[in-house]
């Protein structure tokens, strides 16, 4: 007797009671094992006992859960869900927001200069340039927190549109018919009767109470990577199984986290949420994404900055200590030093560009589900695709119901609807397009005629299923069992010793094999999707009792009795290319993304649909050929084939990984269970709305339409929110890398500060200010063309060759002031120091005009208004200060008007030599951002 309340406790492990106290993590991990091993005895016992059993303790019944008891469940058990990532709550988020190098970088600033005006508080105003600092800290800090709490609202919402359902068997109320209905898999409950077919993701953990060939992909829970058969099972005649104690190892159990490859099974739920196996390790599944690509050079470009700074904030301090002799303001002087080469608002330009990318994607509707991929997206370069849905209508038609010889023949058409009708298992397009086809009188006198007695589902290995059929003769049932296959032409004529020939039936001679596959051929030629269909009689058994309320047949059919077949026709399926397919592979095509074909389909179909959107096919690479292949030899097949034809899952996924190695960023788009596993490879995973669970799950990025339009705008957007942080990154890197030189030169000649450390912090402050509109900039066409990967060398270049071109200027200017001014003394600082300032300020928010791009600034190409605006307003900013009421706080002095022509003139100069070495480099390096 299983209870469902008290459930046996199996002893605790001995890790649990060691003396002492033992670290928080260990403790954890023991109190994980201790819950695993005790849910994994509960759902032993639930295998061992018989299913009436279980059923009666659960308190359920072979035909389901009512509605109202159903909904009670769920009150008062919570939602089938287990242990994920949730958004944090807000303090959480706002730690992490706060958790970035560069921050703490600043953080540690502020504590140092907070404590050293401490010593002096007594006699000394508030050091200003704490609050800047601080100032500093907050927007950095706010506006990566805000964003990032906008970003996962709006994440969250745009998962919510694309919803995973089960099915499950309940009733209206007692004594009511049970119906099998679609739910939400959170909806599902302990008791409920969940039906199982091809490409579901199991949604609870579940007892099987019948099953016929199911095959379970368990490698999320064991790490086998082939399907695991479970046990053909029958609710009257199940006793239970004590042959193991790992719920894993169960023939009649299937568990969270796996899938369905082939087969039908109907199973009640034993545990649900946390409940389950897979919740009881749920705290040690949880955690970060692993990092993309682009995750990574962020870091190391950002601990490259950090060490350059604790390299040159030293020498700084030493320098202006050595030559000026006031230990403190030097030190004073390094700190502000250390916050210029701090890029300190790439965390929020990231987040924000991640944001507005996804936003921006959801309203051409396509779904997000991590936000990093967007990089990804960005970056790939070959898209692998199948034809079905993407390249044709997805529309698919019985074009033609053949005999052998392509004559029209309505006895193919009838064996054909039997076929799709009865099965209960994955029901594709076909299976409708033949039901579509039937007329509704005759689906009822079709329907009257016969009964299923079973059916072997259909699989990816075999590519064809069968139904077992029993005729409902006047006189009671038939004395012979209707055996009716539909599958792939080349399979289910491997299974076929007889053909019907002129009316007759004969044997299959290899010259009428011939002219067989000569009609499938021809068809195949004209774009027409060819199945077979061949049927076999098998004598009924001898009767067996079966108990009553099984619903069951005493005889079970295997993939065994698929043989002997007579070969009665064809089907020919019209699926039509989709108008504006060409147009979007072009466009694709003219964006840098090769597209390749990997379909299930025959190669002559595929080819011949290639054709008509405008892919050369060549020559197809077909999945009995990849078998054969290593893995090197694979890639170079891979790398000049375009189709690849009657491929399997594990082929797909093989596909995949041959393109990775060969440097590609492989992005595979695909809605079946076969596509799962490539999905997973990819580097983005995309599918669409309407497919099988298992692909949903699989997938980075949700089409809600099937259309290679939208996933080509898709990759415009993710190359911009690519360009826009790499803009930032390159643009403040070499800024704060030539403002060094400046500072260095500056520090070792001139008897005085070249600029005040409140200074220099503001100017910073500005800059930052002025960043803030990066992310809603625009790239240049030509940039968005081509996939964009994260290259560290490039960046390192970039600095080391734009940087000292900013410092040409500054020593310019520090020659004007000094001997065109008269600025060459202490008396007179505060004139130099508010020259440099103006002069760096500007130099430093206008150049991000001609680095932006790799055209002519302002003339072929124009930053966006909210660009402009920032920096205008940072520009005139910066030249009002000299003049303002804060002058005085600053240590700055007017101006004399004397000055401006020569700025105007710096700036051309400045423009001009940028825009020289930018056109240098690109000659020379053959590349930009």
């Amino acid at each position: 007797m299983i209870t469902t309340t008290t459930p046996p406790t199996p002893p605790t492990p001995e890790t649990l009671a060691p003396p002492g106290r033992r670290p928080r993590r260990e403790r954890r991990a023991a109190e994980l094992e201790a819950r695993t091993r005790r849910i994994a005895g509960r759902l032993a016992e639930f295998s061992a006992c018989p299913a009436e059993q279980v059923l009666h303790d659960l308190r359920s019944t072979p035909a389901g859960l009512t509605h109202r008891e159903a909904v009670d469940r769920r009150e008062r058990n919570g939602a089938n869900a287990i242990a994920q990532e949730r958004p944090p709550r807000w303090y959480v988020q706002l730690a992490k927001a706060s958790w970035n190098p560069f921050i703490l970088v600043l953080v540690v600033l502020v504590a140092v200069m907070y404590g050293q005006w401490l010593q002096v508080a007594d006699t000394e105003p508030f050091d200003p340039k704490i609050a800047i600092l601080g100032a500093m800290v907050l927007i950095s800090v706010g506006l990566r927190f805000w964003q990032e709490h906008r970003s996962g609202a709006a994440a969250a919402a745009l998962r919510a549109l694309v919803t995973t359902t089960t099915a499950v068997q309940r009733r209206a109320g007692r004594g009511r018919l049970p119906a099998a209905i679609e739910v939400p898999m959170a909806d599902v409950v302990t008791g409920d009767l969940v039906k199982l077919a091809a490409g579901d993701l199991v949604p609870a953990d579940l007892r099987l109470l019948a099953a016929k060939d199911l095959m379970v992909s368990q490698a999320a829970l064991s790490g086998e990577s082939l399907p695991v058969a479970k046990a053909d099972t029958r609710l009257a005649t199940d006793r239970g199984q004590d042959s193991t104690r790992d719920p894993i190892e169960a023939d009649n159990l299937v568990l969270t986290g796996t899938s369905v490859t082939s087969g039908t099974a109907t199973g009640v739920v034993v545990a649900t949420g946390a409940d389950t196996y897979l919740g009881s390790m749920a705290g040690s599944l949880v955690g970060e994404r692993p990092e993309t690509s682009f995750d990574i050079g962020v870091k190391k470009v950002s601990f490259l900055l950090i060490r350059f700074m604790l390299v040159m904030v030293p020498v700084v301090f030493l320098i202006n200590g050595l030559t000026k002799g006031d230990w403190a303001e030097a030190f004073t002087f390094a700190v502000a030093v250390a916050v210029g080469l701090t890029p300190e608002m790439l965390p929020m330009v990231v987040t924000t560009n991640l944001a507005r990318g996804a936003v921006a994607l959801s309203r051409r509707k396509v779904v997000v589900k991590h936000l990093n991929a967007i990089q990804n997206l960005g970056a790939m370069d070959v898209l692998c695709t199948d034809k079905t849905g993407t390249l044709t209508e997805d529309r698919i038609v019985l074009d033609r119901y053949l005999d052998v010889h392509g004559r029209s023949d309505t006895e193919v058409l009838e064996h054909a609807y039997l076929n799709s009708h009865f099965q209960t298992g994955l029901r594709n397009l076909m299976d409708q397009a033949v039901i579509d086809r039937m007329h509704e009188a005759e689906e009822v006198v079709v329907d009257a005629r016969f009964t299923l007695v079973d059916e072997i589902p259909f699989d990816f290995a075999r590519r064809r299923m069968s139904v077992v059929l029993r005729r409902n003769d006047l006189d009671g049932p038939a004395a012979e069992h209707l055996l009716i296959t539909k599958g792939a032409v080349e399979e289910v004529l491997d299974r076929c010793d007889r053909v019907v020939h002129a009316g007759d039936t004969v044997e299959l001679t290899d010259a009428l094999r011939d002219t067989v596959l000569r009609t499938a051929e021809d068809h195949s030629r004209q774009g027409l999707r060819v199945l077979a269909v061949a049927t076999r009689t098998v004598p009924v058994p001898v009767p067996v009792t079966v108990p009553h309320g099984t619903g069951g047949d005493p005889t079970s059919y295997t993939v065994a009795d698929e043989a002997e077949l007579t070969l009665i026709g064809f089907l020919a399926f019209l699926d039509p290319p989709k108008r504006d397919a060409a147009e979007a592979l072009r466009a694709l095509a003219d964006n840098g993304v090769a597209v390749k074909v990997v379909t299930g389909d025959g190669e002559l179909v595929a080819a011949r649909v290639c054709e008509q959107v405008g892919i050369a096919p060549g020559t197809p690479v077909t999945g009995a050929e990849i078998d054969t292949l290593d893995d090197l030899e694979l890639l170079a097949r891979a790398r000049t084939a375009t189709l690849f034809a009657k491929v399997n899952p594990v082929q797909k996924a093989r596909i995949v990984r041959a393109l990775q190695a060969d440097g590609h960023t492989v992005g595979f788009l695909g809605d079946g269970i076969n596509d799962a596993a490539a999905l997973r490879d990819a580097d983005v995973g995309i599918s669409v709305d309407t497919a099988v669970d298992i692909a949903k799950e699989s997938a980075d990025i949700i089409l809600l339409e099937k259309d290679l339009t939208v996933l080509g705008q898709g990759v415009l957007r993710g190359r911009l929110t690519f360009g826009n942080t790499i803009k930032y990154l390159k643009l403040t890197a070499s800024s704060n890398f030539g403002n060094v030189f400046s500072v260095l030169a500056a520090s070792a000649f001139i008897p005085f500060q070249p600029m005040l450390a409140l200074q220099l912090l503001v100017q910073n402050l500005c800059y930052d200010i002025s960043q803030l509109a990066t992310p809603w900039d625009r790239m240049d066409a030509a940039y968005l063309r081509t996939p964009r990967k994260w290259d560290a060398r490039g960046i390192r270049r970039f600095m080391l060759v734009l940087g000292p071109t900013s410092s040409v200027f500054d020593l310019t200017t520090f020659a004007l002031m000094w001997y065109v001014f008269g600025a060459n003394s202490e008396a007179h600082q505060a004139l130099f120091q508010s020259g440099w300032f103006v002069e760096g300020l500007l130099t430093q928010t206008l150049v991000v005009h001609m680095l932006r791009t790799r055209r002519i600034p302002f003339v072929q190409s124009r930053a966006t208004w909210p660009v402009l605006l920032m920096t205008v307003l940072v520009m005139g900013v910066g030249l009002w200060l000299p003049f303002s009421p804060l002058a005085g706080a600053l240590g700055m002095q007017a101006l004399p008007l004397a000055y401006f022509p020569w700025l105007a003139g710096t700036l051309a100069a400045y423009c001009l030599l940028t825009q020289g070495v930018k056109r240098w480099y690109i000659r020379r390096f053959d590349e930009w951002l």
